[in-house]
């Protein structure tokens, strides 16, 4: 019950409206089907003589069933009057067809308002986990795979969609009808009707004993749907590996295993699914016969108050328009059970805290002016792993270019995404123009920023949408312009279709070389005061290479510049090289000065000539 308030709550407060049609059109079909149902009483009484004909009902009373009664049974007894009791009954059934035809009008009214209600709750909750995933951190996606994110975006957010509209159904029309038919049948049998207020629980409580079951199981269910679905990605990302070690039959069979115990969990919660039908089913058809007992014996009595044959046939049509509606809130149930486990999981995502986040006080970075300073810098990932960067002071002043260098693990990309607030500093601070980083919006801080990666991260998309990524109001000149600058604009225009033509899956269609110069022409069309390079060259063969480094000089060309090297090549120009080693800075200077001291810098060129 709780989670399904927390769902209303949460989700159907922009809906009201809906709600309300929804709730109102239910009402107006159940009142219809209540009225044609109560009608058959006095129609059976007069037709087969069981009951006088009325030639007075007196005034009618909408708050009286017995008023109500009377002027049925006086229209029916009018009826037989003016013809045949055959034509009559052909007449009767006509008015009937017409209460049915308003309530199955409306309640079909009521389903239409609720589907697209049901829709945009899901489109919310997914749109909500979207936008939730974008503004996380990347160190949250260190500790989660891609896979299980993806699950929960899709098979989780499936499973709330179904639990939410058996939810909504079970709470705006279910009621409804189980409401008005009980009050119904109270005034035709009070002792009738406790009975089955007696009954009804007690079949509840056996129904809902296995509903509550599927929790767990769901949710077992649910992570290993993640688990799969993030060996399914690791495979595809990883498959030319894969294929070139040999390792088909390996992943296969891991796959298989995983594939096996999600099988033996679903078999496990599909069984316990299954016995909802069968077991409200036979609970169900228990009550009844329990019912028909207890009402014929009622009825036998003969006594005054006792029901009629024909008020207890209406009773008992009365009381079967209850029991689909209860069957429902079994059915209900077990979707809940799974839904609440597939709520949790999002929950997860939606309710995950960014450590990365604007203050009360910060305000918009405009323009760079004069430097970048890390100040005493020390960082660690996790509160009680070791320190990744120990005590690091660096100053990067305009316009200058500074190249951080060292074995891998030794610091350096992680002190660059400290800049853009990937992370944040544990100690020590890191300043732009003097001003704490943590004291500027991360929007107007990163937009002094552009980022050329050693893997390009591209989009499969058009090469003028990968180029003006982030970037508004580009024009086609301006996207040409950047394109020639980073060296590409002749790879792209020899395509098919030129500028609109797609790139694939991550750049697929491209070589390595020209993903890197299409990831710096995006670089190039923002054009950021400072530029982050993070290792751009590593990956390329000599040709490419010689290509990307031109269009990287050309885009360094009159801006701040902070280059993480792997070729030590490549920053031989570099105004300042800091040496990294286990995470501090060891040495700093020009490449020459540097390469004079005969330390550790000294050491790195001399063994990547070497290795050459």
């Amino acid at each position: 019950m709780k989670y399904i308030l927390d769902v209303f709550r949460r989700y159907l407060s922009p809906y009201k409206s809906k709600v309300f049609l929804t709730f109102f059109y239910n009402i107006l079909g159940a009142l219809f089907g209540a009225f044609s149902f109560a009608s058959f009483s006095p129609i059976l009484g007069v037709l087969f003589g069981t009951q006088k004909m009325v030639t007075d009902p007196g005034p009618f009373v909408w708050t009286s069933i017995e008023s109500i009664k009377m002027h049925l049974n006086y229209f029916v007894s009018e009826l037989v009057k003016a013809s045949n009791p055959a034509d009559a009954l052909l007449l009767i059934g006509v008015f009937m067809l017409v209460m049915v035809l308003l309530k199955v009008g409306f309640t079909y009214l009521a389903t239409y308002a609720m589907i697209p209600l049901r829709n945009n709750v899901v489109r919310d909750i997914r749109v909500s986990l979207y936008n939730k995933i974008t503004n996380l951190p990347i160190g949250f996606f260190t500790e989660e795979r891609k896979g299980d994110i993806i699950a929960r975006m899709t098979g989780d957010v499936s499973e709330v969609e179904a639990s939410v509209m058996n939810s909504l159904e079970m709470f705006f029309k279910n009621p409804v009808i189980i409401i008005i038919s009980l009050s119904v049948m109270i005034t035709m049998s009070w002792q009738l009707t406790l009975f089955v207020f007696v009954m009804l629980p007690i079949v509840g409580y056996f129904i809902g004993r296995v509903g509550k079951s599927l929790k767990k199981p769901s949710m077992r269910g649910q992570n290993k749907m993640g688990e799969i679905l993030s060996r399914i990605e690791e495979t595809l990302t990883g498959l030319r590996i894969v294929q070139a070690f040999n390792a088909e039959k390996a992943v296969q069979e891991r796959f298989y295993e995983e594939s096996n115990d999600y099988r033996n969990i679903m078999n496990g919660l599909m069984w316990r699914r299954a016995l909802a039908h069968p077991m409200s089913e036979f609970l169900g058809t228990g009550v009844i016969i329990i019912v028909l007992w207890y009402g014929g014996r009622l009825v036998l009595s003969g006594e005054e108050s006792a029901l009629s044959p024909e008020e207890f046939i209406t009773y008992l049509v009365f009381f079967y328009s209850i029991i689909n509606p209860a069957k429902a809130f079994s059915s209900a149930l077990y979707s809940i059970q799974k839904g609440m486990a597939s709520m949790e999981r999002i929950d997860a995502i939606l309710s995950a805290e960014s450590k990365i986040v604007d203050g009360t006080n910060v305000f918009p970075q405009e323009g760079f002016k004069d430097k970048v300073e890390y100040k005493n810098v020390s960082f660690k990932y996790n509160p009680n792993g070791p320190y990744i960067l120990k005590n690091v002071n660096v100053s990067i002043k305009k316009g200058q270019t500074v190249a951080f260098v060292g074995q891998s693990g030794s610091g350096k990309s992680t002190l660059v995404d400290l800049l853009p607030r990937f992370w944040d500093v544990l100690e020590g601070s890191i300043t732009v123009d003097g001003i704490d980083v943590r004291d500027l919006t991360t929007t107007s801080l990163r937009d002094l920023m552009g980022n050329v990666n050693q893997e390009a991260i591209l989009f499969n998309d058009s090469f003028y949408n990968n180029i003006t990524f982030g970037v508004e109001n580009a024009t086609m000149d301006q996207v040409i312009a950047a394109a020639k600058v980073a060296n590409a604009h002749e790879f792209i225009a020899a395509t098919e279709d030129g500028y609109n033509s797609t790139i694939g899956d991550r750049g697929s269609k491209l070589s390595g070389g020209q993903r890197q110069r299409l990831s710096i022409a995006r670089a190039v069309l923002k054009n950021p005061p400072i530029m982050i390079l993070d290792e751009a060259t590593s990956a390329l063969d000599t040709e490419s290479e010689v290509l990307v480094q031109e269009a990287l000089d050309n885009l360094m060309k009159n801006r701040t510049s902070i280059v993480v090297a792997h070729r030590l090549s490549t920053i031989r120009n570099a105004d300042l090289i800091c040496v990294f080693d286990k995470g501090e800075i060891v040495e700093m200077g020009t490449h020459q000065s540097l390469y004079d001291a005969h330390n550790v810098y000294r050491k790195l060129v001399d063994m990547q000539m070497h290795n050459k």
